[in-house]
């Protein structure tokens, strides 16, 4: 039982037909199409691909989004093309961002001087926390 598929008919009635570029070649029975498999390539889990999206909404760069995820700055910017996201702009307000974990957090929250500003969000990273901040550009 051969459980290779025709990529040019769908049949599952392909054979083995000799070896190119030391990849294995296939032929189908039922229309005659000669075709190697093709190669997978590293696929990134989804998390991190919502992950990295969220994070690029909420004002960080591709750089320091690569530094936190680990995941290189160009794969990011080929999802922001390829699901077409547009960043907000607004020029009143820069982000900062802190990576703290749980005590940290709630430590952060305490602090009656952190709670004043234009927002915060607090976003799941691993078994840590990323605290972004806006804050108001000072004129």
């Amino acid at each position: 039982m051969n459980a290779k598929i025709c990529p040019n008919c769908s049949s599952d009635q392909c054979v083995k037909s000799g070896i190119v570029n030391s990849r294995q070649r296939y032929k189908c029975k039922s229309c005659n199409y000669y075709f190697t498999v093709n190669k997978l390539g590293k696929r990134i889990d989804d998390y991190y691909v919502n992950k990295a999206l969220q994070l690029y909404l909420e004002g960080l760069s591709y750089r320091e989004i690569e530094r936190i995820l680990g995941i290189s700055h160009v794969s990011i910017l080929n999802w922001v093309k390829r699901y077409n996201i547009k960043r907000p702009q607004n020029k009143n307000y820069h982000s900062t961002y802190k990576i703290l974990n749980a005590s940290e957090l709630a430590n952060y929250f305490q602090e009656p001087e952190n709670l004043h500003g234009a927002g915060v969000v607090v976003t799941e990273l691993g078994d840590k926390f990323m605290l972004i901040k806006w804050e108001r550009f000072k004129d």
